[in-house]
């Protein structure tokens, strides 16, 4: 009877352990542990090491690892060179609203798309050291650091001071729209603007810097991921079939000539 008894409280006490005295789910840890409970939802994991652009094709993983060995520039320059180019159209006509409600979850065929989180969010924790989140599911990112790739340095972000992190468009959506996007339908602008290998996680200053620029006209401050990111471009550019300008081009091969 005593020992049945004991097995009875063992079981009772590793049953409470496993909620809250509310009775409701556990907050997400930061971390690994968030990343695969994220993972388990259908959502973006929180963010981890930057990776190689050329191993991150989907653009699920995290920022933008250096590319320094000969075999990753020799891969890097054989990407570029694949691009199509093209003179630079008009802008008229352009206007944000055409790619869909900013950061929208109502995209298909993109990574994280219908995960029920909003594209922001998703990028914010694919991308950052997640700390603090607002609500239970490990959606909505409340206090974070961000390894910033176009600065090289860690940001603090909290949802008091948003605009410090952006979300950048390595493909501004004004430069596509100008290179063939003004000829697409409204779903395919809608997964380039809510697609996470077009979007990175950037300083919110040195985002703002760039506006609507493409590779000739500007590049990150950090040098070390500038073939990263024109990597970036690339591959964007081949997924969707947007030309480049020869300028754009030939400054994207410059950066990987190693």
């Amino acid at each position: 009877m005593q020992r049945r008894t004991y097995i009875s409280i063992l079981l009772a006490g590793a049953a409470l352990t496993a909620c809250q005295g509310d009775g409701s789910e556990a907050e997400p840890a930061a971390g690994a542990d968030a990343s695969k409970a994220a993972s388990a939802q259908g959502q973006a994991p929180t963010g981890g090491e930057a990776a190689s652009p050329l191993e991150n094709e989907e653009g699920v993983k995290a920022g933008l690892a250096p590319l320094t060995s000969a075999a990753d520039l020799t891969r890097a320059r054989a990407l570029i060179g694949r691009v199509d180019t093209k003179g630079r159209g008009p802008q008229t006509g352009y206007d944000r609203e055409k790619y869909g409600p900013a950061w929208t979850d109502s995209v298909t065929d993109v990574p994280f798309g219908r995960n029920s989180c909003d594209t922001r969010d998703d990028i914010l924790k694919r991308d950052g050291r997640v700390t603090q989140w607002k609500d239970r599911k490990g959606c909505v990112v409340t206090a974070m650091t961000l390894p910033d790739p176009y600065s090289g340095k860690d940001i603090v972000f909290t949802k008091a001071k948003a605009s410090a992190v952006q979300i950048d468009h390595v493909v501004p959506l004004s430069a596509s729209w100008q290179m063939g996007a003004a000829q697409w339908d409204a779903d395919k602008r809608r997964r380039l603007a809510n697609d996470p290998l077009n979007l990175l996680a950037v300083d919110g200053p040195i985002n703002g810097g760039k506006g609507d620029s493409s590779p000739a006209g500007w590049l990150p401050p950090n040098k070390a991921i500038r073939c990263s990111y024109v990597v970036r471009y690339a591959q964007v550019s081949i997924k969707y079939a947007l030309p480049v300008t020869d300028a754009d081009k030939q400054a994207m091969l410059a950066q990987c000539a190693g």
